[in-house]
């Protein structure tokens, strides 16, 4: 900092403390980089990071050190060479289509079975813009292989394990499918986490994150990534410099902090889920579980195969008997320890009632089509006493 000893007193409160030169001592953790834009000593320098010729900061919508420190552990937890941050997770998603080549007069196949606002996303927005959407079941890679055939389709979109339904997506055989008609293979990997899988190594071209729910894991950030190769975070970074749907630096440290605790959450929310899971089976209220760690679900081996022997993620669904939308809502109400709320994959337990929440903007036709009944709840379990949850559960279940 200049000297500032014949300045103004209005001057001084500006600038006293402020530019203060680098010491030679690094910090334990990642510090927040609150600021919009960055100083450097010569003019050419700047000119150079501006280009890309030299590494640096010249602006907060075009990068931040703590966004980018999020985004290399990211990188690193998905075996990925490089990760682009976003706001939300549907910003990400929005980026990584568009970097993908999605524009209009292309196609996109996806699973139908994808969240909500994913597949509205796709039918309304993208399909006004004039790209063709084909949905398809992605278990059936017939299916698949036809709608790429026939729509010639830029991109494949699936999600590793579905909201609600909690399909799990064949990454090795849907990348090999997409990659043989010249399609790339998106993945929204949110409900496994890296934890459980990475699936650039199965062949995913870009891999998607809701970052707000177990990468954060706390229900206090909002956050999205793309985790991907270093020539396409090229293009989504140049992208975002336009669309400017930047992750804050605050946002980003929250998020960062969470992601030490990533192994240790998951490991319990996983165990928490499949005991959970197990005992809904049984129960005479329940007549459908949803959930790839019980023997009798469709892909049950294929993710014992995927998921690396750590579980089957934190997220099931159930049907209840002859509920309808009054009977859930009075299910929910009755909850105390399990809580109400439109997210997943935090320290609490949540139950959600997808025809009302995460599937809303879909009609009821739509529902129909993608499985989802009146009578559906979604349960994200948290690190709680699975003893506590299974109460909260039978005694809830006591009063509809």
């Amino acid at each position: 900092m200049n000297d500032l000893t014949d300045k103004s007193f209005q001057t001084r409160a500006v600038h006293a403390g402020e530019r203060v030169p680098p010491a030679d001592f690094r910090p334990v953790t990642t510090p927040i980089w609150n600021t919009v834009g960055y100083l450097y000593d010569s003019m050419d320098d700047l000119d150079a990071v501006f280009d890309r010729k030299k590494p640096g900061q010249v602006y907060l919508r075009y990068s931040n050190p703590t966004v980018e420190a999020f985004e290399n552990a990211i990188a690193n937890l998905e075996n990925a060479e490089a990760a682009q941050a976003y706001g939300s997770g549907m910003a990400a998603i929005h980026a990584a289509l568009l970097g993908a080549g999605v524009k209009a007069g292309t196609s996109i196949v996806a699973a139908l079975d994808v969240y909500g606002a994913t597949f509205t996303l796709l039918n309304n927005l993208f399909a006004n813009l004039g790209v063709t959407v084909r949905m398809v079941d992605a278990s059936d890679h017939d299916e698949v292989e036809s709608a790429l055939e026939e729509t010639g389709a830029t991109v494949l979109y699936v999600e590793s394990i579905s909201n609600p339904l909690l399909k799990v997506a064949d990454i090795p055989a849907l990348a090999k499918l997409a990659h043989q008609h010249n399609a790339l293979l998106l993945v929204d990997n949110t409900f496994a986490s890296p934890y459980l899988l990475n699936p650039m190594e199965h062949g995913a071209d870009y891999v998607i994150h809701s970052a707000t729910k177990y990468l954060a894991g706390h229900g206090d950030v909002l956050a999205g990534l793309v985790a991907t190769s270093t020539t396409n975070k090229n293009k989504l970074f140049e992208l975002n410099k336009l669309i400017g749907s930047v992750l804050g630096p605050f946002e980003a440290w929250l998020a960062l902090r969470g992601l030490k605790t990533l192994p240790l959450r998951m490991r319990q929310q996983c165990d928490n889920a499949l005991k959970v899971a197990e005992w809904l089976r049984t129960h005479p209220r329940i007549t459908k579980v949803h959930f790839p760690g019980l023997p009798g679900h469709p892909q049950h081996d294929l993710a014992k195969q995927l998921f690396k022997g750590r579980g089957f993620g934190g997220v099931l669904s159930f049907e209840i008997d002859g509920a309808d939308k009054d009977k859930v809502f009075r299910f929910m109400e009755a909850l105390t320890i399990c809580l109400p709320a439109t997210s997943l994959g935090d320290i609490y337990s949540l139950v959600l009632h997808p025809m009302t929440s995460s599937h809303r903007s879909l009609t009821a036709d739509e529902r129909a089509r993608v499985g989802i009944p009146d009578g559906l709840v979604r349960l994200s379990t948290g690190i709680e006493s699975v003893d506590d949850i299974l109460a909260d559960l039978e005694s809830a279940l006591k009063k509809v």
